[in-house]
């Protein structure tokens, strides 16, 4: 029989797992403590089931008595038979009210987990209910809490989304309104240089929507690629390209490095080239004059590696743990906090990982994984 873990299971070197055991400990059981916590427990269970078992049995007894005496008419004369009577009707109540007390011990965790989730229904995500009972309600009572701390994360999230969301268009939306309300009035000319602002600001939430559909879309799992082989030493140098004026404008190196050089791997060249765009775009922002940014790319066993490397000022630290969260951005960042949310979706939904290191003052690298071919 293969080993398996579970109420009355076998656990890998325990042997058979009783089913009255706890699924939150672990057996064998680690100490004697265990044993006798846990035995005294299941002690407890067998004497209340044989004390029921034994009243239910005896005011059966009494009064399967009782009507036979009650057939051959010696009920009403014999003192036996109005013992016999009297005792078998007191094991019969006790009887019920040990039956009722079992029924309500074993309803009550049931109750609870009906209340909470009417409270659940009516919008109450911090509904919980006590771990209690047999081990089946137990079980069930972990993972309706576990199930309802999710959903309490996810409306915080999406509260806090839809808040930062609001936040990132007020500004676009300001600078629209104020250049257009300005030509409007005739305080502004109708000129390039009065409806450059507007533009820029279009182009921003334009940005925004893109981005924002993005995650949207890798968050259902719809997000569509376009796979193709993708030659990754031209996809690098012409990222690098694009960004050689403002780099050089800076005084920032750019340097690429492809091992070996014709290296490929099977993916979307537009958002793979988004992913390295925003990469190379997140480094230059934090480099000084004299800075540099380097982008290697090499076979790594069945996949490929790929990663960003700059010398600035680095992440803070109370920052990097969240760096991939949407809307998290450092104080001094001009953009919308989305970019590292959008390269972890796109590089996972191409089946890939991607890590950042960082020190303060020592620079930054994200390091990027990929398989080389479809399903990989």
């Amino acid at each position: 029989m293969t080993p398996r873990s579970g109420a009355g299971g076998w656990a890998p070197g325990g042997g058979l797992r009783p089913a009255w055991w706890p699924d939150d400990r672990p057996w064998p059981p680690r100490s004697g403590e265990d044993w006798r916590r846990h035995g005294r427990r299941m002690a407890r269970r067998i004497g209340c089931l044989a004390g029921l078992l034994i009243l239910v049995l005896g005011g059966a007894g009494a009064a399967l008595i009782w009507l036979l005496l009650s057939v051959i008419g010696t009920v009403g004369s014999a003192p036996f038979a109005r013992v016999i009577s009297g005792a078998g009707l007191l094991l019969g109540a006790l009887a019920l009210i040990a039956a009722w007390i079992a029924v309500r011990r074993l309803a009550a965790p049931a109750t609870r987990l009906v209340d909470a989730a009417r409270r659940i229904e009516d919008g109450d995500y911090s509904a919980r209910v006590p771990v209690r009972g047999p081990s089946e309600l137990r079980s069930l009572a972990r993972a309706f809490n576990a199930m309802n701390g999710r959903l309490e994360a996810d409306e915080a999230r999406r509260r806090s989304v839809l808040a930062d969301v609001a936040h990132e268009l007020r500004t676009p939306i300001t600078v629209i309104r104020a250049q257009v309300e300005g030509i409007v009035d005739g305080i502004y000319p109708a000129d390039p240089e009065h409806m450059r602002p507007v533009l820029a600001a279009t182009r921003t939430l334009e940005v925004l929507v893109d981005d924002l559909r993005t995650l949207a879309l890798a968050e259902v799992g719809t997000l569509n690629l376009q796979r193709e082989p993708v030659d990754l030493s031209v996809l690098v140098h012409d990222t690098l390209a694009t960004f050689a004026d403002p780099a050089g404008a800076a005084g920032v190196h750019l340097v690429a490095a492809v091992d070996p050089p014709g290296l490929e791997v099977e993916g979307d060249a537009v958002r793979l080239g988004s992913v390295l765009a925003n990469l190379v775009a997140n480094a230059l922002r934090h480099l000084h004059n004299g800075g540099q940014v380097r982008v290697d790319a090499s076979q790594r066993g069945d996949g490929v590696r790929i990663a960003v490397r700059d010398n600035g000022d680095g992440i803070p630290a109370e920052l990097l743990p969240r760096v991939f969260d949407r809307f998290v951005k450092g104080s001094d960042s001009p953009g919308s906090g989305l970019g590292l949310a959008i390269v972890r979706d796109v590089i996972e939904a191409h089946g890939g990982q991607v890590t950042v290191a960082s020190s303060s003052g020592a620079g930054t690298e994200v390091e990027i994984t990929l398989p080389r071919g479809r399903g990989a």
